[in-house]
């Protein structure tokens, strides 16, 4: 599928089938994750992918109650490294980015829950006290597809060399 295609046509998605995601395909989404670029090359991240459901459905409470969490084919817990680079939150943005094309590219559905309790998560998952939790990403089979949202228009928001010079955009 065209990357354009997939960053147009992509939702978040929070309502899961209660379907396991194949470990063939899960774990080319773990490795879209650990190939993405990283400022000088660091990779500042430990990724945590959670299938087991009681688990899960404890994030799901770690996460301000979004049951959904629990839903989800797999959760994958991004954690950054502070001791590694000084763009661990950065980097491993990048890589959850990755692993969410990737996902769809697939038939997957994926939302990123940033509304967590880190110190809980932590507590969950075994996580050492000198790593940050960063983002949480549900991934599953979707149940249901959401439209479009409203996105700002070009004109409001792209500028040519300076902060309010309008970029002549051609189409």
């Amino acid at each position: 599928m065209e990357v354009f295609k997939i960053i147009s046509e992509r939702r978040s998605i929070r309502k899961y089938k209660r379907e396991p995601i194949p470990d063939d395909v899960l774990e080319k989404i773990m490795e879209a994750g650990r190939l993405a670029p990283s400022a000088a090359n660091r990779q500042p991240w430990y990724f945590i992918v959670v299938k087991d459901e009681k688990i899960k459905n404890d994030l799901a409470d770690a996460c301000r109650g979004q049951r959904f969490v629990g839903e989800a084919g797999a959760v994958i817990a991004i954690l950054g490294d502070p001791k590694a680079s000084r763009w661990y939150k950065q980097d491993p943005f990048i890589a959850a980015s990755f692993m969410t094309l990737e996902a769809y590219e697939e038939g997957l559905g994926v939302c990123w829950i940033g509304a967590f309790e880190e110190k809980r998560v932590k507590q969950i998952l075994k996580i050492p006290e000198d790593l940050s939790v960063i983002i949480l990403l549900t991934i599953g089979f979707p149940g249901e597809k959401p439209s479009a949202r409203p996105r700002k228009p070009k004109e409001e928001i792209f500028f040519l060399d300076e902060y309010g010079k309008t970029y002549p955009f051609k189409t």
